[in-house]
């Protein structure tokens, strides 16, 4: 796998969130490369049927859109999850390629890039989260941050186990 720099350009705080992110963003992506479509769709752990390479890229995708669509911006929840089936987002992953989906979720960092440089790390979100707190965008960036870092060690296991790939 390609090695990816997580040096910021400048130390601010604002590009070290960023750049943190991005760079946890590029990790997941690097975790995919060159992995076969019937690879991408396979579940190798027993006990999580829902946890492959595209449903995790596909819930990386969903969180971000969740985060930054619904929760900072208010808009109205059109996620494809349900009360019925909250991790849906990972169950249908296996319809789409791999390939689809990485673009896709490229294509969303990108615009949710733009979105940030556009606010205040200080500005607070539409929508309360847990006991009716408005976090700020510098949380929302953290928050990202290490959920995107949690599940890349989750497809560092997968890739491992797929081909023994690591790094």
């Amino acid at each position: 796998m390609t090695r990816i720099d997580d040096t910021p350009p400048a130390w601010d705080e604002r590009t070290q969130l960023t750049t943190f992110l991005d760079y946890a963003r590029a990790t997941a992506r690097a975790k995919c490369d060159g992995v076969s479509a019937e690879d991408a769709r396979r579940a190798l752990l027993p006990g999580s049927p829902l946890m492959t390479l595209s449903g995790l890229i596909n819930h990386l995708r969903w969180v971000e859109y969740y985060w930054f669509q619904v929760v900072f911006l208010g808009e109205e929840d059109e996620g494809p999850w349900t009360d019925e089936d909250p991790d849906r987002e990972m169950r249908v992953a296996v319809d789409f390629p791999l390939p689809q989906l990485l673009d896709e979720y490229a294509a969303q960092s990108a615009r949710y890039r733009d979105l940030v440089a556009g606010h205040g790390l200080d500005a607070r979100a539409e929508r309360p989260v847990r006991e009716g707190v408005h976090v700020d965008l510098r949380w929302i960036l953290l928050h990202l941050t290490e959920e995107t870092a949690r599940h890349n060690g989750h497809l560092d296991i997968l890739r491992e186990m797929l081909d023994g790939t690591t790094g």
